[in-house]
């Protein structure tokens, strides 16, 4: 019974003694751990510089008209005849369609023999007229004959009235009948074929729209309405290009024709129109481009290389390194893109150094050490 109980509390203190050799090691290797710094991060930087910048602002536009009208049959009937090709050119006054004509004719004939028929009436209406005056003059009729008299002349001038307003618009139907350009354009593909059967107002015959000038619109931010109505008024002078959907460049410049009456409040912008020649139609309505719209700073700019910015869901980031010596990440509003590098409209100030290089290793709060600076990584002046 001893020998037992000798032998477990020997089997017991030993591990108590092993237990706490091995908790006394451990805090130190952890002390000794906490006391290691992280390495430098090496990066290279360039420091922000102010600028007289020039360079391009890109904006995606489509091509518009200045003016598109759709085509639609005005009086029923059948088309009898197309005068004009899908997609040809016409001039104002063109006769384009022609839609059965015959009973419209025949309207205009019955309601010009009403118009005969009621100046005929009322021809006799007035002689009658006459002759009872004279009568009544002599008190040789009784007075209700003669009022009868100028109330009949009354509603015979009434007649001729209503039978000349059905002659105007069986005329006015008639010319509607055969459908013109309204204006000198291009007609684009025909929505219907001899034989159609058309109705007023509801069938749309076909659509035409102006080709030389024709305006590129596109949408600025309300910050930059200032800038676009000086371009608009001459004040200002710049150089408005278009960069077609196979990559060439339209061969002639715009010029800001239109800008919209008001900002969209949900997207802060606003809709500029610019004209262009476009004697070749080669600016086709519905067309998307690029406008490339060349801009000049009035004053000095903070200009930084576009490398040294992270997007981050439309959000724009850069890595300052602070006295510290520390990475401290920096939101930043962009402007004007020139080349490879980019303005900063706010964010960083002159003399600070960004970032430009070893980004992908960077955190907010590291140390930093910065690698000799490289001759291209300074913004082009």
């Amino acid at each position: 019974m001893n020998k037992n109980f000798l032998f477990s509390a020997l089997i017991i203190s030993s591990g108590l003694f092993w237990q706490s050799c091995g908790s006394g090691d451990k805090p130190a290797k952890q002390q000794q751990g906490a006391g290691q710094e992280q390495p430098a991060v090496p990066v290279s930087t360039v420091a922000v510089e102010k600028q007289i910048v020039s360079g391009i602002k890109s904006y995606p536009g489509s091509v518009i008209p200045l003016q598109e009208t759709k085509i639609f049959a005005e009086v029923s009937g059948y088309v009898t005849k197309i005068n004009v090709t899908d997609g040809a050119s016409v001039a104002k006054g063109q006769v384009l369609y022609e839609i059965d004509r015959i009973r419209y004719q025949a309207a205009v004939d019955q309601a010009k023999a009403a118009v005969e028929i009621a100046k005929a009436t009322l021809q006799r209406g007035e002689k009658d007229l006459t002759r009872y005056q004279t009568l009544a003059d002599k008190d040789a009729i009784a007075k209700q004959t003669l009022d009868n008299a100028l109330t009949e002349v009354s509603n015979q001038k009434a007649q001729v009235q209503s039978a000349q307003a059905a002659l105007t618009t069986a005329q006015t139907n008639l010319q509607r009948a055969v459908i013109r350009a309204p204006y000198s354009g291009v007609v684009g593909i025909s929505m219907v074929r001899v034989g159609a059967l058309v109705s007023p107002g509801t069938t749309e015959i076909n659509t035409i729209s102006t080709i030389d000038p024709i305006t590129v619109e596109f949408q600025i931010s309300e910050r930059e309405i200032a800038e676009y109505a000086a371009y608009q008024s001459g004040k200002s002078a710049t150089e408005i290009s278009a960069v077609l959907p196979d990559g060439t460049t339209y061969t002639d410049f715009g010029r800001v024709s239109i800008i919209d009456r008001a900002v969209d409040p949900r997207t802060g912008t606003i809709a500029v129109r610019a004209t262009f020649s476009n004697p070749q139609n080669v600016l086709r309505a519905g067309m998307n481009l690029t406008v490339n719209v060349k801009s000049t700073s009035s004053s000095e700019q903070a200009i930084i290389p576009f490398k040294g910015v992270q997007d981050q869901l439309g959000v724009y980031n850069v890595f300052v390194v602070n006295d510290s010596s520390q990475a401290e990440i920096r939101p930043v509003k962009l402007g004007l893109k020139v080349g490879e590098n980019v303005v900063v409209e706010s964010g960083v100030e002159a003399g600070e150094k960004i970032i430009v290089d070893g980004l992908m290793n960077v955190r907010n709060g590291a140390k930093v050490v910065e690698n000799p600076p490289a001759a291209n990584n300074a913004p082009q002046k």
